[in-house]
């Protein structure tokens, strides 16, 4: 059975219907956790660094694309103007 690797609790998961990839939160600490390998079941424990990391991540391919259409109502106006 994996264990928290923050408090070592027993995390109780079914191997069969758990991905590698999911994140979880151990039952005891509340910390975030990632299944790093399946058979057997490894978990990693994700800082709050990584999750901020996620988030800027995610925030700046948003910019990215709002940008990008701003550019493109730009040279339409150019276009028109």
């Amino acid at each position: 059975m994996p264990r928290c690797p923050e408090c070592d609790a027993e995390i109780d998961l079914d191997e069969d219907e758990v991905e590698e990839g999911e994140m979880l939160s151990c039952p005891e600490c509340d910390s975030e956790l990632e299944v790093t390998q399946i058979h057997p079941v490894q978990l990693t424990l994700l800082s709050e660094e990584d999750e901020d990391e996620d988030e800027e991540e995610d925030e700046g391919e948003s910019d990215g694309k709002e940008s990008r259409f701003e550019d493109e109502e730009e040279e339409e106006e150019e276009e028109e103007g």
